[in-house]
């Protein structure tokens, strides 16, 4: 699903998108993936050089090794993808989890196809499916699980103002959150564990009339 307005969704934020995982390949109807390999559009960088020039300024610590996480067409621009990457030292993520410290790497990139390579394969995750996104009022999304949130207001675990304190100061607005919630469970490998320790991860955007840029991570949270 692509919204040629966000207006409805990102400023009155009575509904939002809400997506889900499936195992099954979805073809033409899937709005991306979560697990495997990353876009192909990353197969010229590496794992200790993941640094997209546009996002650079807003990604801290660098020199960290990465793993790809999920990727997904852009609900408001048809020419391109979001795709999020996560440390691999689980320590690492754990100390930095709030912007502008925030370890998370989340880069908006044209749309590109799942690449042959695994080079940023994460071990825990199988490769499933994010289906097309369906619009739903904002209070129905607070009683129902999902794996992706686009809009409306953030579902939090945490009620701590510290975790948006330096994101209202810079301007930034929430877009999305992705939910563990959420994973089907065949999603996760037979040893593997919930990258966010079954919790959530809030990214947050600068918002102005119909453009959204700079997707940040803005924090993330565990139960």
């Amino acid at each position: 699903m692509t919204m040629k307005n966000p207006i409805p969704i990102l400023e009155h934020r009575t509904d939002c998108i809400v997506y889900h995982a499936q195992a099954e390949v979805l073809n033409k109807d899937e709005a991306g993936w979560i697990g495997g390999n990353a876009p192909a559009y990353f197969d010229d960088k590496n794992k200790n050089n993941l640094i997209d020039q546009q996002q650079a300024i807003h990604i801290q610590p660098e020199g960290l090794t990465y793993f790809f996480y999920l990727s997904l067409l852009h609900p408001f621009n048809p020419e391109k993808m979001i795709s999020i990457f996560i440390p691999k030292d689980y320590d690492e993520y754990v100390e930095h989890n709030i912007y502008p410290d925030c370890a998370i790497k989340v880069i908006e990139h044209p749309i590109s196809l799942e690449s042959s390579k695994d080079t940023f394969t994460h071990p825990s995750l199988i490769k499933h499916s994010i289906s097309q996104g369906k619009v739903i009022g904002d209070l129905d999304s607070m009683e129902s699980p999902f794996l992706i949130k686009v809009g409306g207001t953030p579902r939090l675990i945490q009620q701590e103002d510290y975790y948006t304190t330096e994101l209202q100061q810079q301007s930034f607005s929430f877009l999305l959150q992705v939910d563990e919630e959420g994973y089907p469970e065949t999603l996760l490998a037979e040893d593997g564990s919930y990258p966010f320790g079954f919790g959530a991860l809030y990214v947050y955007a600068k918002i102005d009339k119909n453009e959204i840029m700079q997707p940040v991570a803005g924090f993330w949270q565990f139960s």
